[in-house]
């Protein structure tokens, strides 16, 4: 089985594992006055995570969904108006703000433009005609096959944000794969959003966690809502040694992700049954078989029936996911069993 369904399917290896029998560990959840928790493996991630965003401090979550989620409440009353994309994940998968049982936010959406991130005249056009209390961005963009939001993009956002007297939170769950595709240093894309959030148990291979970034003041108002959310970790240096290991040797392979993603996409070229929707910026591919009669669901059936796993993640686009557990071989497989596919559909 070539499992192309997510990057979270990657398993920590050897090595990785190691890391945690030298840990210092402590119980995280003791804050101190200077507002760190006790264990220091955690802490030196926390350190890490900050320096590399460009961000005064940082804060360990046990996933991306409640680093999220408390940055937005950290922000936001319930019932505010929040600028989202429709397909952002925040909103699709990630939904607790905005459910009535919940905190009520009100989404007001725009459109995303051809090129990555806001369509920028409606943006400024729903500042202007809503009471926004913030801006949420997402980069890489999930549902839309992994596309990076152009750098000059980003800081026409944060002006226009800046200007409207409203903060700007990053959905970087793939932050590093927006940096790498774009030969970019990470603080370059984080420096025109007041709080990033990044997953280290996606495209680096980590099992467990995701670090929320920002100001001191705003992420110590994110740990008091981490603790209410239930997310006070005790030990953490367990997971958080393998977030330190993935930083210091996991972003060097990011380039096999995305160049597996662009030779599966390239070898669909010609194809007249399977489609490519965005030809990959990173390592997400988007595909559909409209012109078989196929829906996502359908596809992703076939897929499994040639040994892919994918994901449907609309009516008609499955996802695949290139990843850690993915080498050049499987990729030339999953390339080859398309092409398989594509023959049997135009029987």
């Amino acid at each position: 089985m070539i499992d192309l369904i997510s990057d979270t399917v990657t398993l920590p290896d050897e090595e990785m594992l190691k890391t945690i029998l030298s840990s210092s560990l402590g119980d995280a959840g003791r804050i101190s006055a200077d507002r760190r928790g006790e264990d220091e493996t955690t802490n030196r991630l926390e350190d890490m995570a900050a320096s590399i965003t460009g961000k005064e401090t940082a804060a360990f979550f046990p996933s991306g969904t409640m680093a999220n989620t408390a940055a937005i409440l950290a922000f936001c009353p319930p019932e505010s108006e929040i600028l989202v994309d429709e397909n952002q994940h925040i909103l699709r998968s990630e939904k607790i703000c905005f459910e009535e049982a919940y905190f009520r936010m009100k989404p007001v959406c725009y459109r995303l433009a051809p090129e990555g991130g806001p369509d920028m005249e409606q943006l400024e056009n729903l500042l202007n005609s809503h009471k926004i209390r913030l801006l949420c961005l997402e980069d890489t963009h999930n549902f839309s096959g992994g596309i990076c939001i152009p750098l000059e993009k980003l800081q026409d956002a944060g002006e226009m944000a800046k200007k409207s007297g409203i903060p700007v939170h990053l959905d970087g769950a793939r932050l590093f794969h927006a940096a790498e595709a774009q030969g970019v240093a990470p603080r370059e894309i984080c420096e025109h959003a007041d709080t990033v959030m990044f997953c280290i148990s996606k495209g680096l291979g980590a099992p467990i966690g995701s670090l929320l970034c920002g100001s001191r003041e705003q992420i110590w108002k994110t740990v008091e809502i981490r603790k209410l959310l239930g997310g006070t970790m005790r030990q953490s240096g367990v997971a958080a040694a393998c977030g330190i290991y993935a930083l210091e040797h996991q972003l060097q392979r990011l380039s096999e992700d995305r160049e597996n993603a662009q030779l599966v996409a390239r070898a669909l070229d010609g194809a007249k049954k399977i489609s490519v929707s965005v030809y990959p910026q990173t390592n997400i591919l988007l595909i559909h078989a409209e012109k078989a009669g196929l829906t996502g669901a359908e596809l992703c059936k076939r897929l499994l029936s040639h040994g892919i796993r994918g994901m449907a993640v609309s009516e008609t686009e499955v996802r695949l996911v290139f990843h850690k557990g993915i080498e050049r071989k499987d990729a030339e497989r999953a390339a080859e069993e398309l092409w398989r596919m594509e023959i049997q559909l135009r029987e």
